[in-house]
């Protein structure tokens, strides 16, 4: 497990150093927008769009995290949930967790979305983690667009990963849960609210809590034998 989070930590750091030190994130965004007519591949009006890609998918994400709420409350009895309980109690705090992080980072970044850079017809420069806004700019509030907020509710469930015990289970809730934080980021790039890195970083910042959450309940299980938490 220390080995997992060194790794991801690493490949988080190159990452955000290759982002900073390259135009990647603005090449890959001209793609989804027409300078000539100003606007995005995505109108972020499209009703149909925003319900199934926005609101419908949040809808649902708090519904899942409801009802793993239940099952570890109210069904502790159960022999499915005793079985599951680790797992459930993994996925539980990282879909609570993964989000507010998330949240937290994006309140103090004061970094600006696509939409908002002058490149893209926005009254803002083009501010990076590390690049800070010039003396002369005067800003009149704050602005949370880094890392992602929204696919952080999908990538917050790569921790159904230890949830489920055989491997061809697992792999499939990986493999799924990054799909859905993708798709939910691409929606987000497509209407000009995220650059790639957005996303990109916070899936690696995703899998980095939950494998902390993980550690810590390996620790607390062995710290606590008589803590009933079937692998």
């Amino acid at each position: 497990m220390n080995k997992q989070i060194l790794i991801t930590l690493l490949t988080l750091f190159f990452s955000i150093l290759l982002f900073e030190t390259t135009d990647i994130d603005i090449a890959l965004q001209d793609y989804f927008y027409n300078f000539q007519i100003g606007q995005w591949m995505v109108d972020r009006d499209n009703e149909v769009l925003k319900f199934i890609f926005y609101d419908g998918i949040k809808k649902l994400y708090i519904v899942f995290v409801i009802l793993v709420l239940i099952a570890l409350i109210f069904l502790k009895n159960n022999p499915t949930v005793k079985e599951y309980k680790k797992g459930l109690i993994i996925v539980c705090l990282s879909t609570i967790l993964v989000p507010l992080s998330i949240g937290a980072l994006k309140a103090v970044t004061n970094i600006p979305c696509p939409k908002d850079i002058v490149h893209y017809s926005g009254g803002y420069p083009h501010v990076t983690l590390f690049k800070n806004y010039p003396p002369a700019f005067q800003q009149q509030k704050n602005i949370k667009c880094y890392p992602a907020g929204h696919a952080s509710g999908g990538f917050a469930l790569m921790s159904l990963f230890f949830l489920f015990k055989t491997r061809k289970n697992r792999f499939i809730a990986l493999v799924a849960s990054i799909t859905t934080g993708w798709v939910t980021g691409g929606y987000k790039m497509l209407i000009g609210d995220h650059f790639f890195s957005h996303t990109w970083t916070t899936m690696l910042l995703a899998w980095v809590i939950i494998l902390l959450i993980v550690q810590v309940i390996n620790r607390v299980k062995k710290i606590n034998p008589a803590i009933n938490l079937p692998d």
